[in-house]
């Protein structure tokens, strides 16, 4: 990410999700500060880290119904052929996910993948144990939804991690959806994992950043294979 990338992406609105956790702290940095002035400062610190997990910026979403966006900010962390959450009715069989891993730095704003309409949302209770686990898809507390799209039914399962306690999710059953629309959010570090049907292939590897809304997973209807990758 060059320089122009993070300036873009540090200096933007907080979503209104955020505003009462951004007063809290401030409140709180207020009272400290009444305590111990090197108090004060430290809250003003927490603060501003809030108001940036809170920022809301704007993406240069690609056209093409043939792509599989990033549904968030993150560092992909599995891609693997995995057998669906058994509530998101996607049947039995593997299919392709592709995991985004979001640390307490990334933005957290959760975004459609794909162009479709909503036609379920599961939501599971469970533990909160860290995200970057593969066993965090089964165990921890998920809200699962399906899309239906023209190259089927694609699932975006939100996952809370080891400190998040709290998944938003604002579009309900039935609703349409764009690409790159802002769908929810979870506090604070998480994970998302996308499962695409048969057809597609993926565009990442573990390790790479994902940008939500822009960066392509996965691609439909390409003659490529799959991506390779080396370290360098």
């Amino acid at each position: 990410m060059n320089l122009f990338d993070t300036i873009r992406n540090t200096l933007v609105p907080v979503h209104k999700e955020g505003y009462i956790f951004v007063a809290a702290f401030f409140l709180a940095s207020l009272i400290l500060g009444w305590i111990a002035e090197p108090l004060f400062w430290i809250g003003l610190v927490l603060t501003l880290w809030c108001a940036y997990f809170f920022r809301d910026p704007e993406r240069a979403v690609p056209q093409d119904d043939d792509l599989v966006l990033s549904p968030a900010d993150g560092r992909i962390s599995h891609v693997a052929a995995v057998v669906p959450p058994a509530e998101l009715g996607l049947g039995s069989e593997p299919m392709l996910r592709i995991s985004v891993f979001m640390n307490v730095f990334d933005c957290h704003i959760n975004r459609s993948p794909v162009r479709g309409q909503v036609t379920q949302i599961e939501y599971r209770a469970g533990q909160f144990i860290n995200a970057e686990l593969d066993k965090a898809s089964d165990d921890n507390e998920r809200n699962g939804l399906v899309i239906e799209t023209r190259h089927g039914k694609i699932g975006v399962v939100q996952i809370a991690g080891l400190v998040a306690r709290r998944i938003v999710c604002w579009v309900k059953p039935g609703e349409p959806v764009d690409a790159g629309e802002r769908f929810g959010l979870i506090r604070f570090g998480s994970r998302l994992d996308v499962f695409v049907p048969e057809g597609a292939q993926p565009r990442v590897t573990v390790g790479q950043k994902a940008i939500g809304g822009e960066t392509v997973l996965a691609e439909f209807g390409s003659a490529k294979g799959p991506i390779v990758s080396r370290r360098s």
